[in-house]
Order: C-alpha cells, then sequence, then structure tokens
C-alpha cells in the first residue's frame, strides 16, 4: 500500500478544504516547497497535488508557479491533477514533469478528447472519479451529474484508462473514514488500480485497505489527517507495511 501525501494549491499557498467547499479554507503553509520537502524526509514515495483554483475556474498562476518550484527541488514522482480540461494543459504538466496527470471533469464532458489524450500519454493519464452517493461531481465538486460512478469507472476502463482516483466528496476533510466499500467496489467492476482518497481518519483506515489490496487498491491519499497530526506520515507508513523491511 502506497501512501501519497496531499498537497492542495490555492493562491500558491498549502491549504485543505472541508468537501471541496472554496468557503472553508484552512492554510496550512505558504512555503509548497517546504511542505513537499517534509513529506519527503518522513518518507513519502510519491506526493498528490491539486490545483484548486484551476478546478473552480480561477486564476492558477500562482499554484503554477508553485508546481513548477516542487518539481525542481524534489526527485520523487508527483501525482497532479485539478482543472486540467485541455490537450494543451496535459501538455504542459507533463512538460513540467508530472508523473502522472489526473483528469475529472474533461473525462465526463468530452469523452472524445479524453481518448486523444490517452492514445497521446497512455498510463500517465489517471482519471479522478469524485462522488457523493455514488454519483460523479464535476467541476469542482461545485456540479452533480447523474453518472453512476461504478459505470464511469467501467467505461473509463474500456477507454484505456489504467487508473483511477476515488474520492468520497461526503468523507474528504471530515476524518470521517475511508468509504471502503464503494473504494472496492470500483476497483473490482472495473478491473483497474485504484487510489483511495477522502476522509482517513485513522491509521486503522490504512490497515482496512490493506486488506483490500487484492481487489486493486493498492495506495492511498491523506491530507487533513497529516495536517493536523492525528498521526503522522512514519505512522501511516508503518501501517501500510512501507516500513517492514527496516524492522
Amino acid at each position: 500500500m502506497i501512501i501519497i501525501p496531499a498537497i492542495d494549491l490555492r493562491g500558491g499557498r498549502c491549504v485543505r478544504l472541508t468537501q471541496g467547499q472554496a468557503s472553508a479554507e484552512t492554510v496550512y503553509s505558504e512555503n509548497p516547497v517546504k511542505v513537499a520537502k517534509r513529506w519527503i524526509e518522513e518518507g513519502a514515495e510519491m506526493l498528490h497535488i491539486v490545483n484548486l483554483d484551476a478546478a473552480l475556474n480561477q486564476d492558477d498562476t500562482d499554484n503554477l508557479r508553485a508546481l513548477e518550484n516542487i518539481l525542481y527541488e524534489i526527485n520523487i514522482p508527483v501525482q497532479f491533477g485539478g482543472g486540467v480540461r485541455t490537450l494543451d494543459d496535459v501538455r504542459r504538466l507533463d512538460e513540467l514533469g508530472a508523473t502522472r496527470i489526473v483528469i475529472g471533469t474533461t473525462a465526463i464532458e468530452n469523452p472524445f478528447l479524453l481518448s486523444h489524450i490517452i492514445d497521446e500519454f497512455g498510463s500517465t493519464i489517471v482519471v479522478g472519479i469524485d462522488a457523493r452517493d455514488g454519483k460523479v461531481a464535476l467541476r469542482g465538486w461545485e456540479k452533480m451529474s447523474n453518472l453512476d460512478a461504478k459505470e464511469f469507472a467501467v467505461k473509463v476502463a474500456d477507454m484505456g484508462i489504467e487508473r483511477i482516483v476515488y474520492t468520497d466528496i461526503a468523507r474528504d476533510g471530515m476524518l470521517s473514514g475511508i468509504n471502503l466499500d464503494a473504494t472496492r467496489q470500483i476497483a473490482e467492476v472495473s478491473g483497474l488500480k485504484v487510489t483511495a482518497s477522502g476522509g482517513v481518519a485513522s491509521v486503522d483506515d490504512i490497515y482496512a485497505l490493506r486488506d483490500i489490496e487484492e481487489s486493486g487498491v493498492d495506495s492511498v491519499i491523506i491530507g487533513k489527517a497529516l495536517y493536523e497530526g492525528v498521526f503522522t506520515l512514519e505512522d501511516a507508513l508503518d501501517a501500510a507495511g512501507s516500513n517492514e523491511d527496516d524492522n
């Protein structure tokens, strides 16, 4: 189980939003590079960076500058998403050095474009499925669709996607525990690798995810629990089995 600390960018700062609500913002650092280095020093193997401003259709100049600085300063893979809407967006992120690029809204609204992006970038492309009550949300979670999350997962699998980031919006930033059943079902019906996201509240969530690893859930993004000190990254890595070789 891979533990992936999250760095959510808004106005070039490291923040967290509760349930994706722009009005429920907590600023954790004015220096995202420092945050990225902290997670690496504590053992992170990958980072998940979110461009909140782009997802909310706002000016993201400061966020892209922060991403560029992070990529320049660190040497582990970065998974980046938020407001990736065009082929040019993907190309720019690829040129900057993002290892994985997460596409959400465009995958829903323009599957033809998604197909072209997959043809050009292959396994670099990850589809983000953000759901509430089993239905897919889009446009920075501000709009709900009638699209069933599991049906959508099967659709993108058929298009050639290899990985999904699955987020339960109702649990994101709430420290209420991962939606284990929904995450497992997404993996099982799609046959894809799945990165779990949203609501990790304790290391017990990580143990629970390890128990369903055979279904295809092989990693988890953790944000608020780390920033609020509910547990340490070392604790998370131990629970994931990442530090077993060191013991």
